[in-house]
């Protein structure tokens, strides 16, 4: 049967009574010093960084309107939507943590702009993400599990275009600017912020609507294609790479060994994806920068299961479970570890018969 991976639920319930919400994660046993040296954050790196994102940004942009509507916009307009419906991702995920920039106020500006690309709701789905970090894909608990099982395969390729998402968080913008919150959002959003979240949901709202008004004065799509359209256009990458962060892992554990895998990738995919390729050693010591992390990957690589080679390689080993799971299979991929790393905890032996 699908499960109830709703937060108002039983089984969000279920896992506060049984110890499981908010549990002891796994941590390899690295000298303090080491784990310490990376998480140094670095404003040049960043500035450097995110001032190639904007310049690359700017240039589509600029090539794209300067050769509207020619056909030949086209190639400037898919790479101008790439960095900002699925660039603006990342950038949104590590100025959240506030680990890119060493000056706070840096990290405030990129994850307000990279959250208005994004549509998010910038109060809100900060509390989201401090919830997905602190119970990674618990049912009941993690509000950002991309894919329920079964898996809704077609509900992941409708978002590579943003035609799910997309208009659920347009409404959920219009609910925010008038103090509406979801049931689910309520789980982990402090009162204190809601009226944080209306004021940020109306700021967002106000330049959308600015946006649209400007098509229609203008006759022209234009404007929606500089702000707005990008999110749809654009989403692809951002939802490839982000389905391979723990889908079809494991779920209900304590050991993100076995939930989250880390994908070599090119580097384009990696600017884009701001090095979360590096996901399982994001999760484990998330205050490390996201340009220290193939350190990172280096220092603890004896103790992790080795990562896929590649994003093809990825969906190569990912599909036959995910298949398994469509015909309500508990199947899940149970990752090697290399010789002599610290074992997977007793919850290892409950998932062996369902290994594939």
């Amino acid at each position: 049967m699908a499960r109830d991976y709703s937060l108002s639920g039983d089984a969000g319930a279920a896992a506060v009574a049984s110890g499981l919400a908010s549990p002891n994660w796994y941590r390899p046993d690295i000298p303090p010093a080491e784990i310490r040296a990376l998480m140094t954050k670095s404003d040049a790196i960043a500035l450097r960084d995110t001032g190639l994102w904007i310049g690359a940004l700017l240039g589509f942009a600029a090539a794209a309107v300067a050769l509207w509507p020619s056909w030949w916009s086209a190639p400037f307009w898919l790479g101008y939507g790439v960095l900002y419906g699925s660039a603006a991702d990342s950038r949104w995920h590590e100025c959240g943590h506030k680990t890119a920039f060493r000056t706070a106020w840096m990290n405030s500006v990129v994850y307000h702009i990279a959250s208005f690309m994004m549509m998010r709701n910038p109060v809100i789905w900060r509390a989201s993400h401090v919830r997905h970090h602190t119970d990674t894909i618990i049912v009941g608990r993690d509000p950002e599990i991309v894919a329920m099982r079964p898996p809704d395969l077609g509900r992941i390729a409708l978002n590579m275009i943003g035609l799910i998402d997309v208009p659920v968080l347009l409404g959920r913008m219009v609910m925010h600017s008038v103090g509406r919150i979801q049931p689910d959002e309520a789980m982990y959003l402090r009162d204190a912020d809601r009226s944080a979240a209306m004021w940020a949901a109306r700021v967002h709202l106000a330049i959308y609507i600015c946006v649209a008004v400007a098509a229609v004065v203008t006759w022209s799509i234009l404007p929606l294609m500089l702000i707005g359209l990008p999110r749809f256009y654009g989403a692809w990458h951002h939802v490839m790479t982000g389905v391979l962060q723990h889908l079809g892992l494991a779920e209900n554990v304590t050991d993100h060994r076995l939930n989250t895998r880390t994908v070599l990738m090119n580097p384009v995919s990696r600017f884009i994806y701001l090095n979360m390729n590096y996901h399982l050693e994001h999760h484990v010591f998330t205050m490390v920068p996201y340009y220290r992390l193939p350190q990172l990957h280096e220092l603890v690589k004896h103790d992790f299961p080795a990562p896929d080679q590649s994003i093809a390689a990825a969906f190569r080993r990912l599909m036959p479970v995910l298949w398994r799971q469509l015909r309500y299979e508990d199947a899940v991929i149970l990752p090697d570890l290399p010789a002599g790393a610290t074992p997977y905890r007793d919850e290892v032996e409950r998932l062996r018969p369902f290994a594939a």
